[in-house]
């Protein structure tokens, strides 16, 4: 079986960072290497990667328990190791408090029953290359849990149906038996009556069947923003995965994938088009008219355009989010005739005898390689 790579080092934190830093790299590391962004072979392999440590590290109490025993704190055969009790090893198991029980601390520990903000949530749109350009609202179709308007999500048809556990006395914890290394200790689980919450209902809410929540379908307005680009992400408030114990939703990120376009080519706000342009009006210049972004402009073909010529328009690029104002460059693509009437070959043949006496462009070329 393969080492596990550390945690912190799969999301490029230290051991001492916050969770907003911590969350701040996952999110950057998952865009990385998300499956419809990245297709490079292993891609796959490092988003899950960085979902399993986000979802350890994320959690305060499964950090505090891989700060402690690293990875085989979450290893499924851990019922034979030396933390196993023979049914689960570390589920269940407050095991911050092992060592204040085995040195005789023996206090009794409150599962936290504040209210706790869901995660967040990704979701990706695929738009239009000139909607992202020049913005658009669009409708987004969304389904997520909403907290309970009837009981706020307390589950509990009123609040005096709301009680402390029998079980638990309100802690949200039991006592058990745990063999460990250092022998039988009494540990403490989370309460199987109220599940932590240190509450029981009696009578369950007649909205949510005490789940408080509903699941909710809603088609949400979006505004895109002109200059938007693929991985910049547009964040709607609450819409994420639910709260706990009365806690708001998480947000939701909508992600932004830009289709390309078939002759516009985006370079952060630079704008890119190539050009086919006959071969004569490459040689004496001409006035051509040229789509923008923005609309059609006429343009200056100077004389003696080559294939590596690049126009600039300055400020006919993409208005940027954060200001600024790219440039369109225009590329040329020369076509030469391949089928030349009987006049155009006679023409060509008497250019080619006036030609100035310079050298031609062929014995130019083979006079480099003489050097």
């Amino acid at each position: 079986m393969a080492t596990k790579r550390d945690y912190y080092d799969v999301l490029g934190v230290s051991r001492n960072a916050t969770q907003d830093q911590i969350k701040s790299s996952y999110r950057k590391l998952a865009k990385k290497y998300h499956p419809d962004i990245n297709k490079e072979k292993g891609a796959n392999e490092k988003f899950k990667e960085v979902q399993e440590a986000y979802d350890i590290l994320s959690d305060p109490q499964k950090k505090q328990m891989y700060d402690q025993f690293g990875h085989a704190a979450f290893d499924q055969t851990a019922g034979s190791g030396p933390f196993g009790g023979g049914a689960g090893g570390f589920q269940d198991v407050d095991l911050g408090d092992i060592f204040s029980s085995f040195f005789g601390g023996g206090r009794t520990r409150r599962q936290p029953t504040g209210p706790v903000t869901g995660n967040d949530v990704i979701a990706r749109v695929r738009i239009d290359f000139m909607d992202a350009i020049k913005g658009k609202r669009i409708k987004f179709r969304h389904i997520y849990d909403q907290m309970c308007t009837h009981c706020h999500g307390t589950g509990a048809e009123s609040p005096s149906d709301i009680e402390t556990c029998s079980t638990c006395n309100g802690t949200g914890v039991v006592s058990a038996t745990q063999q460990t290394l250092f022998g039988t200790m009494q540990t403490q689980k989370t309460c199987p009556t109220c599940g932590g919450s240190g509450k029981t209902i009696r009578n369950r809410c007649s909205k949510c069947n005490g789940a408080g929540y509903n699941r909710v379908k809603v088609d949400l307005d979006v505004k895109i923003p002109a200059g938007i680009n693929t991985g910049q992400q547009i964040r709607i408030v609450e819409k994420g995965e639910r709260g706990y114990n009365g806690g708001p939703n998480g947000d939701l990120y909508l992600e932004i994938i830009v289709k390309p376009h078939k002759s516009f080519v985006r370079n952060g706000n630079d704008i890119t088009l190539t050009i086919p342009l006959d071969f004569v009006d490459a040689a004496l210049g001409t006035t051509i008219e040229v789509p923008t972004v923005y609309g059609n402009v006429e343009v200056k073909i100077p004389a003696g355009t080559q294939p590596s010529t690049k126009l600039r328009l300055k400020g006919k690029g993409v208005n940027g989010l954060r200001g600024g104002t790219g440039d369109q460059y225009l590329e040329f693509d020369i076509k030469t005739p391949e089928n030349l009437l009987k006049e155009q070959r006679e023409l060509l043949e008497q250019y080619k005898k006036i030609e100035p006496k310079e050298k031609s462009i062929f014995q130019r070329f083979k006079d480099r390689f003489k050097r």
